[in-house]
């Protein structure tokens, strides 16, 4: 079945300047996601095929979102950069094997699965934030950081209750809500980076070109949030 997402990488970086052609790239890769989670009896959230493949989509899913929800004008950029960005992370996950370990009991939680896909949400909302502040300095409208601001919010939010669920999770698998891990504590960082972030957007016009490249950067420290700790550091979060 990973046809289908060969399928969704084509239409992401071909053919997501249409809504309609992006929409259908999510569908392909929520249908193979699907196909994996009734294989496997749970939620393919475990090695990197499985969260890249889940990352790509939630980029996708938060771009069609966030267009429908914010028309702006000249936002064909928006669709093509998000798609090309979710079609990225797609040919990514291809790279690896799909993992098909039953899950450990440690992860045997609806708080792990409500952790994960909370973070992902996130993670998908800072990518498409970043984006509007890139065009924002490009540009220079400043409705694009109204949007940024909300996506950042909301982003925001998702990562604050994935934070409370992997507290409650750690509790049940290790007896403690922390442990001093590299994954903790760079999780901490992104929260209070983005905290800053949107104390700074309320400061007004003034402050707007360091509200969008502090956009542009928090996308940075979410990559290696989710990526550089995961490869680089020994973590309970590891892949």
């Amino acid at each position: 079945m990973t046809w289908l997402l060969a399928v969704s990488s084509v239409c992401y970086l071909f053919g997501s300047s249409r809504v309609l052609i992006l929409a259908a790239g999510l569908v392909a890769q929520s249908v193979y996601l699907l196909e994996r989670s009734l294989s496997l009896g749970r939620l393919p959230l475990l090695g990197p095929h499985d969260t890249l493949t889940f990352f790509a989509l939630s980029i996708a899913a938060m771009a069609l979102i966030t267009s429908c929800a914010h028309p702006v004008r000249r936002t064909r950029w928006f669709t093509t950069s998000s798609g090309i960005t979710a079609g990225l992370f797609t040919l990514f996950a291809l790279g690896f094997k799909p993992s098909t370990m039953p899950l450990p009991q440690i992860l045997d939680t609806t708080w792990f699965e409500l952790h994960v896909v909370l973070a992902f949400f996130s993670y998908a909302l800072f990518v498409v934030g970043g984006l509007f502040c890139a065009a924002f300095l490009i540009r220079g409208e400043r409705a694009y950081l109204d949007i940024q601001f909300k996506t950042a919010l909301v982003g925001w939010s998702f990562f604050s209750a994935s934070m409370v669920a992997g507290g409650i999770w750690g509790y049940y698998a290790w007896g403690t809500y922390w442990l001093w891990t590299p994954k903790e504590l760079w999780t901490s960082i992104l929260w209070l980076f983005y905290a800053l972030l949107l104390h700074v957007r309320l400061k007004g016009a003034g402050w707007d070109r360091v509200s969008a490249w502090l956009g542009i950067a928090g996308a940075g420290v979410m990559l290696f949030t989710y990526l550089g700790v995961s490869m680089l550091m020994k973590s309970s979060h590891s892949f």
